[in-house]
């Protein structure tokens, strides 16, 4: 029986972790974006955020995170072929979750949210980050 590492064997692309990772991802963008475009009253109400007057640019993001989520998925499949999608993931995420905590630090948002957020986009940025450089050494 072998242990697999960070750096795992050379031949395989992704670690068994990084595979579930990345379809555990895959899947909760999916369902995170389509809750975004159908479910947009509760989840105002849950995040306890007022709902404003026009939701099509909420609906849009939940498209757009529903589409990272296929990313995910294909990166799971052809990773080698489609590491690049994963470095926007993680950028996304990155540049998302920094904006989103300056509105909660500045009250614009409550607390509660950053929780929201972490579980959201924040644990997946060092998984992303190890995946990808992984992967980059098999371009």
């Amino acid at each position: 029986m072998t242990h697999e590492t960070v750096e795992g064997p050379p031949s395989e692309p992704l670690l068994r972790w990084m595979r579930f990772v990345l379809r555990f991802a895959g899947t909760f963008n999916l369902l995170a974006g389509a809750c975004m475009i159908v479910f947009y009253h509760e989840g105002y109400r849950m995040l306890g955020v007022p709902k404003p007057e026009l939701i099509l640019p909420v609906q849009i993001m939940g498209i757009l995170v529903g589409l990272f989520g296929v990313g995910y998925h294909w990166v799971a499949a052809r990773p080698v072929q489609n590491r690049d999608l994963l470095i926007l993931g993680w950028l996304s995420k990155a540049i998302c979750s920094a904006l989103a905590l300056a509105y909660v630090v500045v009250g614009v948002l409550p607390w509660h949210f950053a929780v929201a957020v972490f579980f959201a986009d924040v644990i997946y940025l060092p998984p992303f980050w190890i995946i990808w450089r992984r992967l980059k050494r098999f371009a």
